[in-house]
């Protein structure tokens, strides 16, 4: 299961030390040794400290990972172990392992125990069910800010809409991704409601994930998809009701990155 080092995945990780795959001097702890010494460390240190020293390292490699799910790297139904991963990033197994917990409590992984961890696989049905339940969540918060929220905030979103259009251009999938929950939090931040924008993210973040075997989304589809968040912008600021409605439908079931 465990092929060669995926080096774009290895390059995408910015620690703040050289990352290369290399083998593990005579007398140096193994990953499941560093994985005993760090945790004899943290018990050291205090709660507060813990979480800045643990986030960095944890964090960069959480977010290549994601970037790696959405590129496809790694593999819908591929295991893929924490050691081996932490290998292949120049870490310890405990970063990775952490990462991936994160990531099966999002639904991207499932745990396996004494294997590691397999890429879940979607249907284009599950692909279609995340869209029409984003549809049901978002479109009547959408219609209901259209009636009360005034021209001049829409106005303040278009940097936003702007940041998905160039990382569109620059064909950068996991910057647009990234960019297009942005561009979602911060329309449905206006609702006021912390519960909304977090299932909406979770859920916007599910669609995001390639089917198995899909070829890479074209820089064009990216650029079209981008081109809707400002019109849907335009449509809020008008109150143009129907427009509105239509175009977040579509948005959602066109585009597997939308």
């Amino acid at each position: 299961m465990e092929g060669p080092p995926n080096r774009a995945i290895v390059n995408r990780l910015a620690l703040p030390y050289p990352i290369r795959v290399r083998p593990y001097p005579r007398g140096r702890p193994t990953p499941l040794e560093e994985d005993r010494v760090h945790d004899t460390a943290r018990a050291r240190v205090p709660e507060q400290g813990r979480k800045v020293l643990r986030h960095s390292v944890r964090g960069q490699v959480l977010d290549a990972l994601r970037a790696a799910l959405i590129e496809g790297e790694l593999a819908p139904g591929e295991i893929y172990s924490g050691p081996a991963l932490g290998e292949r990033f120049g870490v310890s197994a405990t970063p990775v392992r952490e990462a991936m917990q994160q990531l099966a409590l999002e639904g991207a992984v499932e745990c396996l125990p004494n294997r590691g961890f397999r890429v879940v696989s979607r249907t284009p049905g599950e692909l279609a069910e995340l869209a029409e339940v984003r549809a049901l969540l978002e479109v009547p918060v959408m219609l209901r800010l259209a009636r009360t929220v005034p021209a001049a905030a829409w106005a303040e979103l278009r940097p936003a809409a702007v940041a998905t259009a160039e990382a569109a251009a620059a064909g950068d999938l996991p910057g647009y991704a990234e960019a297009d929950r942005a561009f979602h939090r911060q329309v449905l931040a206006l609702a006021g409601n912390d519960q909304l924008v977090q299932v909406a993210e979770e859920l916007h973040r599910r669609a995001q994930w390639p089917l198995p075997g899909a070829p890479r989304v074209r820089r064009a589809d990216l650029v079209a998809d981008a081109a809707e968040h400002a019109a849907l912008l335009e449509a809020l600021a008008a109150r143009d009701l129907p427009v509105i409605e239509t175009l977040v439908r579509e948005h959602f079931a066109g585009s597997t990155t939308a």
